[in-house]
């Protein structure tokens, strides 16, 4: 069974950084892609970045300040958060998708994890 669990949320000022962890057991990463996702109160889930066998995208609002990479032998996906700005506050939740390319959106993935509180205050 493919379990996936977030770490790394937390509560940061305008301008800081985070560092989001996913751990992924009971399956590989390998030729999977994975993603992360958000979701702020009031608001659906979208997406923010993922990484597949053909590279990896991001989600316009987060170009240039978040970078997404993964480490196939830990089976572990990051999403490293600089520049943070009061609208990143969000669940981030990481999720697997069993197809090789990536996508932003949600209905494409299978597997996702219970998610991390990220709050960004000014």
């Amino acid at each position: 069974q493919v379990q996936l669990m977030e770490s790394g949320g937390g509560s940061v000022q305008v301008g800081g950084s985070l560092t989001l962890s996913c751990k992924v057991s009971g399956g590989t990463i390998m030729t999977y892609s994975m993603a992360w996702f958000r979701q702020a109160p009031g608001k659906a889930r979208e997406g923010v970045a993922c990484i597949g066998g053909d590279g990896s995208r991001y989600a316009d609002a987060v170009k240039g300040r978040f970078t997404i990479s993964k480490d196939n032998a830990k089976s572990s996906l990051f999403l490293q958060m600089n520049s943070l700005i009061p609208e990143d506050t969000a669940m981030y939740y990481c999720a697997r998708r069993s197809q090789y390319r990536c996508l932003l959106s949600e209905y494409e993935y299978e597997y996702w994890g219970h998610g991390t509180q990220v709050t960004v205050s000014s």
